[in-house]
């Protein structure tokens, strides 16, 4: 059986700050980054979907963590297809409009590219460490199963290597009937590394809990199941806590999964107070269980 990695999507939610998960010596950035690191290998960085990160803060994310620790980064909302506040832009691309949000169409092809080659190389200081896991590419409810998006995720791949893309669908269309092998078999066929989702059900970005390995890392990603899913309020949409129950039906399919991988990630997601960290524990305990550890 492969590795198994488990962690959170996030360490900094002003929610976590307040629950009394860090203690109160744990005071500055660089201190909690440390205390999270001594509790779980591996982090999702969220806040890289809605600004890019700096060189300058990959670098101290590699030197105040020990080694062994790895990141996970979510791409830049853009480079995903979705509407992206013309303010996150890199100030010299930004175009000349009055809308706030732009798509990648809204870009010169000059600027569209620099914002990928920024994005990419400020992350070589965590690549330069190892560091550095695998960039989040997850899609828009509308980027659905058609041959376009299949050479997208191509594509998406030959920009980022020796970057391992990992790929997360929110469009059920992947997954109805026959598509969810073709689906399947397209990834591994290209090697391209699937994101299994937990979340609720019954919305348009609704997909099923697949799990499968398509490339020597396999990563699932736990949402929740908050009924206030479509709520614009991050903490409503996603402040569920799962239950140890829930957890524990969990287990055997991890170990599953990481039996056909030789890495497999688990991210939980649910990022309101403590929840994900907790959530977290519980599950590392449960495998522990699980293995006979």
């Amino acid at each position: 059986m492969g590795t198994i990695q488990i962690g959170t999507a996030s360490w900094t939610d002003r929610t976590l700050l307040a629950s009394g998960w860090y203690p109160a010596s744990a005071d500055t950035p660089e201190k909690r980054l440390a205390y999270y690191a001594g509790q779980f290998p591996v982090v999702e960085v969220d806040s890289t979907y809605y600004g890019p990160p700096a060189e300058q803060t990959s670098r101290l994310w590699a030197q105040r963590t020990p080694d062994g620790f790895t990141f996970n980064i979510k791409a830049f909302s853009l480079l995903t297809g979705h509407p992206t506040k013309v303010s996150a832009i890199y100030k010299d691309l930004r175009p000349e409009t009055d809308k706030k949000n732009i798509y990648p169409g809204d870009l010169p092809a000059q600027a569209y590219e620099e914002v990928w080659s920024r994005f990419l190389s400020a992350l070589d200081p965590l690549a330069e460490a190892g560091k550095l896991g695998a960039v989040l590419f997850q899609f828009p409810p509308w980027f659905g199963i058609r041959k376009s998006n299949k050479e997208y995720l191509l594509e998406v791949a030959a920009r980022c290597r020796p970057i391992r893309p990992v790929f997360e669908f929110r469009n059920a269309s992947w997954f109805d009937g026959a598509n969810q092998n073709e689906t399947l078999d397209f990834l591994r066929a290209h090697k391209l590394a699937f994101v299994g989702v937990d979340m609720p059900q019954g919305h348009k970005s609704s997909v099923p809990p697949v799990l499968a390995a398509t490339a020597g890392l396999a990563v699932v990603r736990f949402h929740g199941h908050s009924d206030k899913w479509t709520s614009k309020d991050i903490h409503e949409k996603f402040g569920y806590e799962y239950s140890r129950q829930e957890l524990a039906a969990w287990a055997p399919r991890l170990r599953s999964l990481a039996a056909e991988a030789d890495t497999t990630q688990v991210f939980m997601n649910n990022c309101y107070s403590d929840y994900a960290q907790r959530n977290a524990t519980e599950l590392i305990e449960l495998l522990d269980g699980v293995e006979g550890d």
